[in-house]
């Protein structure tokens, strides 16, 4: 799913999928911690305004395995790392510019 089409579900939505959009976009694939980490500090850098938010796995939708590993392998490193934390993103057309200007999938 493109982030427009993210964007025109609701307005906010949590960084899990704003990163899975974001990759899915470019062709690139998502499921690197390190990457996600290195993208949630390229967002908080640009000034966008990120809300911690909990995100459980099932409520991330991840109803593959391959997503539910990823939110829980973030889980588990959010407290020495606050770049594997999980956010809440308004999908601004400012912010969808920067998160398109972001490179490193």
């Amino acid at each position: 799913m493109s982030l427009d089409d993210l964007r025109q579900k609701v307005a906010f939505h949590n960084s899990v999928d704003v990163w899975i959009s974001a990759c899915g976009e470019r062709g690139e694939e998502w499921d690197d911690p390190e990457g996600y980490k290195k993208f949630i500090a390229y967002l908080l850098e640009k000034g966008l305004n990120l809300k911690a938010f909990n995100l459980c796995a099932h409520e991330a939708g991840a109803v593959d395995e391959k997503k539910a590993k990823f939110v829980e392998t973030l889980a588990q490193s959010k407290d020495a790392d606050p770049n594997s934390g999980n956010y809440t993103i308004r999908l601004s057309s400012s912010a969808i510019s920067a998160i398109r200007a972001y490179r490193d999938c």
